[in-house]
């Protein structure tokens, strides 16, 4: 506007004829598209296929199918906190703004770490009745920390969340306490936190270690470890809501009836290794037999003969899957699941009998594996309890295979000790689908006895 107004009147003429002629153009343009728009629409002029679609008759609106939630970004409950952001002034002529209404609303999840020092003062009181001096318990539920540490059982908790649950290296994980909340630990005080940790949870330790026993099938496996640079094993027993590992320097038997008992009722899914031989009675993993299997069809993919065999074998741990889905409302060793489960067997027995004595049969020491477990590998199909596979105690095992690539295991005997009995603790903990962090502080401090 004011560079308007610094124009002559000629000036402004000339101009306002310009705008007019600009006006006039557009309008004739105008004029044309909608002619052109007319004759497509009519089909005139190489417009059939837009006449078609016009001709079409509107698509009914359908009743929308109903959802279970919905797909758009979940809006918290609770807030903690509002923020409402305004324009002060006017950005085109610096007017000054008030009052307005509510355009729209953004929720956004911060998370703040903090280090807070609580110092505790403990007061003595004088009671007048007993002539005595009364002084503030000491404990972990009062003050918040396990004995004389000086680092509360939240660090303790998280500590052990990370470098066990979250499979933290300790380097890392006292830089990550660091840029959180500036807490400067050592190494020897992040052992030390572990191994408190580990001490406190002793009696759910041996809980976890008591129903493991009375469960009535468990899955067992063992994998190498390192101690202090020399091999060991470390040995994994597992339900479907329990973990339990333990280290050993030695793979004897001796180590499964040792964790399990002697007394031990149940059926232990394992591998095919004798080691389990004397826990009672066991279920091989079928997956272990087909690998074996296919790695012996590829190495004679030459001859027909070694493959159908391998392909019937597969083709009759599918069978006993299904038997066992089809039987899954029956109860444990009923009759029926007997009846499928010697029907199996006979299978199995016919498919590798005529290969146990041939010597130059590819298939023979399968054969003579299927034979010899024979009894052991349809426990399955008459115990719904039991699984067919050792999947659950590869799966359980791989973190601490994982961890063991990259610390090279443990460095002492007490070392083993935590290690295994929070990765225990944990593992349990996950199974049940219980807070990590909050287990720990649980453990940690226990409910004073009344």
């Amino acid at each position: 506007m004011s560079a308007l107004t610094s124009l002559s009147q000629a000036e402004l003429i000339e101009i306002i004829l310009q705008l007019r002629g600009e006006i006039a153009a557009l309008r004739a343009r105008v004029v044309e598209l909608e002619e052109e728009n007319q004759r497509l629409r009519t089909g005139k002029g190489g417009g059939t296929a837009l006449a078609v679609k016009a001709s079409r008759p509107p698509k009914e609106d359908k009743e929308r199918k109903p959802r279970d939630r919905a797909y758009v970004r979940r809006r918290e409950a609770q807030v903690d906190e509002v923020r409402v952001h305004a324009v002060g002034c006017c950005p085109e002529c610096g007017r000054k703004l008030q009052g307005g209404w509510e355009h729209s609303r953004r929720q956004a999840i911060e998370v703040r770490f903090e280090t807070r020092v609580v110092e505790h003062v403990r007061m003595a009181r004088w009671c007048g009745v007993c002539g005595e001096r009364r002084v503030a318990p000491v404990g972990a539920p009062q003050f918040g920390v396990q004995g004389k540490r000086r680092l509360g059982v939240s660090v303790q908790a998280l500590v052990t969340l990370l470098h066990v649950g979250c499979r933290v290296p300790i380097r890392m994980l006292r830089k990550l306490l660091w840029e959180m909340g500036e807490l400067s630990l050592s190494n020897g005080e992040v052992v030390a936190l572990l191994a408190g940790m580990q001490e406190a949870g002793k009696p759910r330790l041996e809980e976890i270690k008591e129903q493991l026993r009375s469960s009535p099938a468990v899955c067992a496996d063992e994998t190498g470890w390192r101690e202090n640079g020399k091999n060991g094993y470390l040995w994994g027993f597992f339900t479907p809501e329990l973990r339990h590992y333990e280290y050993r320097d030695t793979r004897a038997g001796s180590v499964p009836v040792e964790v399990l008992g002697e007394g031990f009722g149940g059926v232990v899914t394992c591998d095919f290794y004798a080691g389990y031989n004397k826990v009672g009675v066991l279920q091989r993993c079928w997956p272990h037999l087909l690998r074996d299997a296919d790695e012996l069809a590829a190495l004679n993919a030459d001859r027909p003969e070694v493959v159908s065999w391998t392909e019937a074998l597969r083709a009759l741990y599918r069978e006993a899957k299904a038997v066992a889905l089809a039987c899954r409302e029956l109860p444990a060793n009923s009759r029926q699941r007997r009846k499928e489960r010697r029907r199996l067997e006979k299978l199995a027995a016919a498919l590798a009998r005529p290969y146990v004595s041939d010597l130059n049969a590819p298939q023979r020491v399968l054969s003579q594996r299927i034979m010899k477990h024979l009894h052991e590998l349809f426990v399955f199909v008459s115990d719904p309890r039991v699984p067919g596979d050792n999947n659950l105690a590869e799966r359980s095992l791989r973190p601490a295979v994982i961890a063991r690539k990259i610390s090279g295991g443990t460095r002492s005997d007490k070392g083993s000790t935590t290690r295994t009995g929070l990765m225990s603790l944990l593992g349990t903990w996950t199974a049940q689908g219980r807070p990590l962090l909050g287990s720990c502080q649980e453990v940690l401090l226990p409910t004073p006895a009344p």
